[in-house]
């Protein structure tokens, strides 16, 4: 299968002349760490979907996602260090949670399924309800929310400081052994960024051709998938996502309002980001609540219980509103065969995403 690996590569000028520029006075700190480049496989370098550039102020360092990788697996973040973000986004679910709302302080649980981490340097906005566009800024929440870790970052602060391992890990990292909020979520951010998942079964069938990776029924699932089935509307290659925010039908009168909880805007009811499709056979349960527990039961959905009459039904919908999908029980186990082969099994097991 397509191989890939993190690398070190210099900065580009245009970025350097730019980073020293806006920050002069920190221009010698920035050149300490490591400027870290993710090589992808050729079909990827090749796929100009894939062409990204980190934050400008967050440049991806070797220093800072060593760093981002303690923190991620750090119990000290939450109010009585019990949890870590490793917590709820488990590496053999793909970074995702196989629990349907995950256990947070004081016996609450989160009020929306976990979502996977991969593949999120080309992400857009974060969160079911898309309410952070940033890494870093959807880093900073989960450390606050009182049904998660419930801390406060003043003494997440403390603590990080007064254990012996972090004060030389920031200053590798960042110039100097200041520990913020900021700073947390940067390395964080920087962490996550490298949970990259390209080396699927179909991935070697479709980019590099090996036609026996993928069994008949498999093909046929995928046909489906790229056709009459419409998935693909709403989750294209080769991130097997959409950048939408969406109402696919799933209730009659939505219990959570998605988007439109938070905008308030009647035109957002119901709609939630599209999660990508990559390892999706190992991240049940799906949808923001959780609510289906198996691929057949999310396939079964698609063909028979969609919500077409909903006044906010997004337009990648609108095959469902004409009545267009039909889907047999041999056309569902195909697609649910096909959506097996999206798992990459090396990405579950990486230990550079393990704990340190």
């Amino acid at each position: 299968m397509a191989a890939y690996r993190l690398s070190f590569l210099s900065i580009p000028s245009a970025i350097a002349i730019l980073m020293a520029c806006h920050h002069p006075t920190k221009q010698a700190a920035l050149a300490g760490p490591a400027l870290l480049s993710l090589q992808l496989p050729a079909w990827a370098i090749a796929d100009t979907s894939l062409r990204f550039d980190f934050p400008y102020d967050n440049p991806l360092t070797a220093e800072g996602a060593a760093l981002g990788r303690m923190l991620f697996f750090e119990k000290a973040l939450s109010a009585d260090g019990s949890l870590s973000c490793a917590s709820c986004h488990k590496q053999e679910f793909a970074f995702a949670d196989s629990a349907r709302f995950s256990p947070g302080m004081n016996s609450m649980r989160t009020t929306r399924n976990s979502m996977p981490l991969l593949n999120l340097a080309w992400d857009h906005f974060f969160f079911w309800d898309a309410r952070a566009l940033s890494l870093e800024l959807q880093a900073f929440e989960p450390v606050t929310a009182h049904h998660e870790m419930a801390s406060r970052w003043s003494e997440v602060g403390r603590r990080l400081a007064q254990d012996e391992r972090y004060p030389p890990l920031f200053t590798s990292a960042f110039g100097d052994a200041r520990i913020d909020s900021l700073r947390i979520a940067f390395a964080l951010a920087q962490f996550e960024r490298t949970m990259v998942s390209l080396d699927s079964r179909f991935d070697s069938y479709f980019y590099l051709k090996q036609r026996h990776a993928l069994t008949p029924q498999e093909i046929r699932g995928k046909e489906l998938f790229f056709t009459s089935a419409h998935c693909v509307d709403c989750h294209e290659p080769p991130l097997f996502k959409g950048h939408h925010v969406v109402n696919i039908g799933l209730d009659t009168v939505p219990i959570d309002l998605g988007m439109g909880g938070r905008t308030g805007m009647p035109w957002h009811l119901g709609r939630f980001k599209t999660p990508t499709l990559r390892n999706i056979a190992v991240t049940a349960p799906y949808m923001h609540d959780g609510r289906f527990a198996t691929l057949e039961e999310v396939i079964d959905f698609y063909a028979d219980d969609v919500f077409a009459a909903s006044p906010t039904l997004d337009e990648h919908m609108l095959p469902w509103r004409k009545g267009e999908v039909r889907l047999s029980k041999q056309d569902r186990a195909d697609l649910v065969a096909f959506l097996r082969t999206l798992t990459d099994s090396a990405f579950l097991s990486d230990k550079r995403f393990g704990p340190p």
